[in-house]
């Protein structure tokens, strides 16, 4: 019986299925739609503002709601408590994700042209990997505006954290983050590449 490390480059030179080909074509196109999709949405409601204040976060941009008049708004506020104006400009992540994305796309088109089980696993890896970046980088954003406040400020307020998925209290604000379609769609992308994986172990190649 051979062990797993002696037997990995096997593992890693055989076939994709074809329905495990179909899957990675099915992740390009998510990763694809995921660029053009919100990708987070923070939420914040307070008394004075029943309805709430939007912002969506895409790929590539931020978009307020009520036609972009939400993060006027947001700003208006955040310069009572001293934080910095959120500005689409000062993310220089949406320069550079949109583009990452679209390498995933021509990857995972790659990988099923040529049907290695080594090229999924280097994109499934990497992808991974560009995903925990990304969140560490939204983590990043949300710590850096929120513990830079200016002592000046109208409002003295102590430095804080959002959240950055689910819902805190601040002030008399409460805020909700939590990931929209494009997200999902980046999810489903994963899943979709580990099931190429799976279904081209060898019990199924044979069937294949």
């Amino acid at each position: 019986m051979r062990l797993f490390p002696q037997s990995l480059p096997d593992v890693l030179d055989r076939r994709v299925t074809g329905t495990g080909r179909l899957l990675l074509m099915a992740g390009a196109l998510l990763i694809a739609g995921a660029i053009v999709l919100p990708l987070w949405q923070i939420h914040l409601v307070a008394p004075q503002y029943q309805e709430g204040l939007d912002m969506y976060i895409y790929s590539h941009k931020l978009v307020g709601g009520n036609e972009g008049q939400d993060i006027t708004e947001i700003n208006g506020l955040n310069h009572y408590i001293g934080m910095q104006a959120i500005q689409e400009s000062d993310f220089t992540e949406m320069q550079w994700i949109p583009f990452a994305l679209g390498v995933f796309v021509l990857l995972a088109l790659r990988a099923a042209v040529f049907a290695k089980v080594s090229a999924v696993v280097d994109l499934t890896v990497l992808f991974v990997y560009f995903g925990a970046f990304s969140m560490y980088r939204f983590y990043y954003r949300l710590y850096t505006y929120s513990h830079t406040l200016d002592p000046r400020a109208p409002v003295d307020i102590d430095p804080f954290m959002p959240a950055l998925i689910g819902k805190n209290q601040i002030a008399n604000f409460t805020q909700y983050s939590f990931p929209r379609e494009g997200s999902a769609l980046l999810l489903l992308a994963i899943v979709c590449f580990v099931g190429a994986m799976w279904l081209s172990r060898p019990a199924h190649t044979s069937e294949a």
